[in-house]
C-alpha cells in the first residue's frame, strides 16, 4: 500500500495498559488486531502512571508530545486514527492529545476494572482516578465493559456503557473425560526413571495429570534429555516440597499414586514408604516392576513397561470419586504398633518390657 494510500485508511489505535504478553485483555486485543486497520501501542518508555504523577501542565506537555510523534509513525506506515481506545484512565491525556490532532477521531473506553478503587493506591492518587475517569466516561463515545454490574454502575452515573465480556479462548482446555490424575511424592532426582514419565505422558498426552509433589534436583540431572522433556511436559505438575498436611490433600484430588523409580539394583529392594501413605488415603500404587514393593502387594500394580504403565493409570481414572476404602482400611491397619510387633516379641525374650 503507498504511503499516501495509508494517510487515507481509517485505523483503530489500542492504548495497552501493559506489554501485549502481559496484558490481561491479551485476547481481546489479538482478536481485534486480525484486521490490518487496527494497531496496538504498548507503554511509553515513562509509564502512564508516572506521568499521572506530575503537575497536570507538564503531564499534559508530556502527552502532546507523545501524540505528536506516535502520529508521524502511525501516518507513516498505517493510517490516520478514527478510534483511540484506551485501557485505563489513566491513558486519557495520550488519547485526548491524539484526537485534538485527528479530525473525527473517537474515544472509547475500557471498562474492565474499578479502577478508581485500586488497592495500592493513596487517597491522592484514588481522587485523581476517580477525575479522569469521570473525564474518561465522559469523553468516551463507547463505553464496553466486562461485567454486568460495571454496566450497571456507568448507567446509575447517567451514562451508556456496552457489556463485553472477556474471552478465555487461548487458555488450555486439555480433555475432561477419561482423564487420569496421578500423584508422586518424594524426592525427583537421580532415582527417577524420566525416561519412562516421558514415555508415558507422551503416550497419555492430554489424558494424564501428574502432580509431582517434592524436591526436583536439576543438579542431578542437568544433562538428562528426558528430564528436560518432562519438565516441559503440560502434563507434569511441579508442585514442589509440601508439607505432610498440604501433601495429603493433594493426594485427595489424585486416582492413583506411583513410584517413578528406576530399575535398578538400589531402588529394586526397598520398599516406598509413600505406597502406604496413597493407600491410607484409598488410592492404588503403580510401580514399575521393582521387586521390593511386593511386600505391600494389595496396594500395588506393577507394569513392565510405559505401555502397561500407562494403561494401569488409566484403569484408575475416576478413583479420586471413589476411593478405595477396604484398601484405606487395610492402610490405616498397618500402624508401628503393629509393624514392630517382631521387635517388641525379641525384646520382651531379653527382659526389656513394652512401654505402658
Amino acid at each position: 500500500m503507498s504511503s499516501l494510500a495509508n494517510k487515507r485508511q481509517p485505523i483503530c489505535v489500542l492504548l495497552l495498559a501493559r506489554e501485549l504478553e502481559q496484558f490481561i485483555l491479551r485476547e481481546q486485543a489479538e482478536d481485534l488486531l486480525r484486521s490490518p486497520a487496527v494497531v496496538a501501542v504498548e507503554p511509553p518508555r515513562l509509564r502512564y502512571g508516572a506521568i499521572a504523577r506530575l503537575p497536570r501542565r507538564v503531564g499534559s506537555a508530556l502527552a502532546a508530545r507523545q501524540a505528536k510523534r506516535l502520529l508521524k509513525t502511525l501516518r507513516s506506515d498505517r493510517g490516520e486514527p478514527r478510534v483511540v481506545v484506551i485501557f485505563h484512565p489513566l491513558q486519557l491525556p495520550l488519547a485526548q492529545a491524539i484526537q485534538a490532532d485527528c479530525m473525527g477521531c473517537e474515544i472509547w473506553y475500557s471498562r474492565w476494572d474499578r479502577y478508581e478503587l485500586a488497592y495500592d493506591a493513596t487517597p491522592e492518587r484514588r481522587e485523581r482516578l476517580v477525575e479522569l475517569h469521570e473525564q474518561a466516561s465522559e469523553a468516551s463515545s463507547l463505553t464496553f465493559a466486562v461485567s454486568e454490574t460495571l454496566v450497571e454502575i456507568e448507567t446509575a452515573a447517567g451514562r451508556e456503557a456496552l457489556l463485553v465480556t472477556t474471552p478465555a479462548d487461548s487458555f488450555p482446555a486439555p480433555q475432561i473425560d477419561e482423564t487420569v490424575v496421578a500423584v508422586s511424592l518424594g524426592h525427583l532426582g537421580w532415582r527417577t526413571d524420566w525416561a519412562l514419565l516421558r514415555a508415558v505422558a507422551e503416550q497419555l498426552s492430554e489424558r494424564l495429570v501428574l502432580l509431582l509433589i517434592g524436591d526436583w534436583h536439576d543438579d542431578e540431572c542437568a544433562n538428562d534429555p528426558d528430564f528436560a522433556a518432562c519438565r516441559a511436559h503440560p502434563s507434569l505438575v511441579w508442585l514442589g516440597r509440601q508439607s505432610d498436611e498440604q501433601a495429603s490433600r493433594l493426594i485427595l484430588t489424585a486416582d492413583v499414586g506411583i513410584i517413578p523409580f528406576k530399575l535398578e539394583p538400589f531402588n529394586d529392594a526397598g520398599l516406598p514408604n509413600r505406597i502406604l501413605k496413597y493407600a491410607r488415603l484409598g488410592r492404588r500404587t503403580v510401580s514399575p516392576m521393582l521387586s521390593g514393593v511386593t511386600s505391600w502387594a494389595p496396594a500395588v500394580t506393577r507394569a513392565a513397561d510405559a505401555e502397561q504403565f500407562a494403561a494401569a493409570l488409566l484403569e484408575q481414572a475416576g478413583a479420586r470419586t471413589r476411593p478405595d476404602a477396604e484398601l484405606r482400611e487395610w492402610a490405616m491397619a498397618q500402624t508401628a504398633r503393629r509393624q514392630n510387633a517382631p521387635l517388641w516379641q525379641r525384646l520382651e525374650q531379653l527382659g526389656v518390657a513394652r512401654d505402658s
